[in-house]
């Protein structure tokens, strides 16, 4: 399995960007997904999921109102977009096969190669 985020970009704070996730094999749409973001110096943290039938999504509360996660089982791909956007959301974005443990999500062993989101004031 392999994962390619793409999408990021330099925006003006305010502005938007659509990240997606493009996801090759064929177990795409049996797996919950979701996105993580790492700011210069610090850890990589949960941004948001959405199970594999979509029927459930899950945001980290800074983010929730502004991002909408979704994906396209058809195509093998998942999208991020972000809205409202804040410089405190500049980070290397990346998208994972995820799964949630103890009320927390988890990035699986497959992750993408992160693309990078810088959000200016």
């Amino acid at each position: 399995v392999q994962l390619q985020a793409f999408g990021g970009g330099l925006v003006q704070a305010g502005g938007s960007l659509r990240l997606s996730c493009a996801v090759s094999g064929r177990a795409f749409s049996r797996y919950d997904m979701g996105w993580f973001r790492q700011a210069p110096g610090k850890e990589r943290v949960f941004v948001a999921a959405i199970t594999w039938s979509s029927s459930s999504t899950y945001y980290q509360d800074s983010v929730k109102g502004r991002f909408t996660i979704s994906r396209d089982n058809a195509k093998n791909t998942m999208f991020l977009e972000m809205n409202s956007l804040k410089p405190e959301d500049t980070a290397i974005y990346y998208c994972a096969r995820v799964y949630r443990s103890s009320g927390n999500w988890h990035g699986s062993s497959y992750w993408g190669q992160g693309t990078q989101v810088t959000v200016s004031s």
